[in-house]
């Protein structure tokens, strides 16, 4: 019998134990922290949970924060449209088991199969597969660590405690800005029904996420998916821009550097520029601008272009053509305040009526106040569209099949806003006067519209 129980201890110690240490002490084949002065993760094991997931990604979209989401398989499989919401949103999906089972007492043939089905079911919601996996409670055994797979097993540097209910809000946000830096992963729940969890504990961890994300902001810090703080690229981003390619990018990044420098086109924002811009005589049909005013022929106007190399980086970076307009849309949101500032500053662009662009978002622009309208037919709409669409098809995730899936729609618009409601809706001092809208349904936008197109406003 002793000597039963001593082989029990050594089978349970190499399967279990050992390699469960040497994990946590040096990292060996799991990702727990990062390198960044900037950047940190935050983790949610558990869910997705009908209640408490959707407040979280709310939250999340408020701040503009990534997240990384460690699903169990049997909870994603009662709340798919939780699941799409992640990745809609541009957060990254790992696995954490079908069921919440530690993996010691597991064979690795009842594990190999947990994994399986849970990726399974995120595939069918989002038509991709994941590399990310984490064990409950971050206990792995021999067989987690000694395959050698694509699979990519993330631990954290950082646990607080969250799911238990007693410790409060107010004594989470104080771990949790104890460990507020860069290159942190901290493990954090959205859902509170496992074992040894409180039910309405993820209440308490959202009160705290919050004040978190407000100081992470006043600290210039920003949660990010753990494939970007890990430098993980995805295949699909690696492989996505073949060589002719960038080849093709690299030239035209040399032709808009010239033609920045020719035309003297200022940035928005020096330091992370998506939109440029310079002052000029507008030429086309008299336009009735939403605050009552008419553009006409000869006009100043506020050309806009977008910024090519950073359109060609979010581009190879986003998953698909939804990820792809958040980020746009997200980044304009962040400048127009700055170009309002440099507007309101400059007496020669104050005189301008209007911001004026080209471009193929058809959908998205109207909510921060452009017009929409059709590019009378011409020379300069056709080659403008002939422009637009080689550059699409770089920058766009799914390339030239997109062109020939839904070249119809691929139409370039001009987009316009006057002066005044840009000083308005983005100064964010020393302008007060209201402008008159024909109609603030123009403004609004459905969050989760696909992309239609994009390009350089030109």
């Amino acid at each position: 019998m002793q000597t039963l129980l001593l082989w029990l201890f050594y089978i349970s110690s190499f399967y279990a134990f050992i390699p469960g240490i040497i994990s946590r002490l040096f990292g060996f084949r799991v990702f727990r922290k990062g390198k960044s002065d900037t950047e940190f993760s935050l983790t949610f094991d558990d869910g997705p949970d009908p209640t408490y997931t959707p407040q979280l990604l709310d939250l999340l979209q408020k701040y503009n924060a990534k997240a990384t989401f460690f699903v169990v398989g049997a909870n994603a499989e009662k709340s798919p449209e939780l699941l799409k919401r992640m990745y809609d949103e541009g957060h990254l999906i790992g696995i954490h088991n079908y069921v919440h089972r530690t993996n010691w007492l597991m064979r690795p043939g009842t594990v190999k199969k947990q994994i399986a089905r849970t990726d399974q079911i995120i595939y069918d919601v989002t038509k991709h597969h994941t590399s990310f996996y984490r064990p409950p409670w971050g206990i792995v055994n021999f067989f987690d660590v000694a395959k050698r797979s694509n699979r990519r097993i993330i631990l954290w540097s950082a646990m607080f405690g969250d799911w238990r209910e007693k410790i409060g809000a107010d004594r989470l946000t104080e771990r949790m800005l104890k460990k507020l830096r860069g290159g942190e992963v901290m493990l954090l729940h959205d859902c509170g029904s496992t074992l040894g969890a409180n039910e309405g504990a993820p209440q308490q961890m959202l009160i705290a996420l919050e004040r978190v994300l407000i100081e992470a902001e006043k600290r210039g810090l920003r949660s990010v998916t753990v494939d970007q703080l890990a430098g993980i690229v995805p295949e699909r981003a690696a492989s996505r821009v073949s060589p002719a390619k960038r080849a093709l990018v690299q030239l035209w990044l040399q032709y808009e550097k010239v033609f920045h420098y020719v035309f003297h086109l200022k940035a928005a924002s020096p330091v992370d520029p998506i939109l440029h811009y310079r002052l000029r005589a507008y030429h086309g049909a008299s336009v009735d601008l939403e605050d009552g005013t008419l553009l006409e022929d000869g006009d100043p106007v506020i050309e806009l272009h977008f910024d090519n190399k950073k359109l060609f980086e979010i581009g190879t970076a986003s998953k698909t053509a939804m990820h792809l307009a958040i980020k746009m849309i997200r980044q304009v949101e962040k400048q127009l305040p700055e170009l309002a500032e440099a507007v309101y500053h400059d007496p020669e662009l104050r005189q301008a009526k209007a911001l004026y662009g080209v471009s193929m978002i058809n959908r998205g622009p109207e909510q921060f106040g452009f017009m929409i309208r059709d590019l009378p037919p011409g020379i300069f709409a056709a080659s403008t569209k002939m422009y637009l669409k080689v550059l699409m098809s770089v920058i766009h995730p799914a390339g030239q099949e997109r062109l020939k899936q839904r070249s119809q729609e691929l139409v370039p618009k001009m987009m316009l806003m006057p002066n005044s409601v840009l000083m308005y809706r983005f100064l964010k001092s020393g302008f007060q006067e209201e402008p008159m809208l024909a109609s603030d349904g123009a403004l609004e936008l459905a969050a989760g519209q696909e992309l239609s197109g994009s390009g350089s406003a030109v």
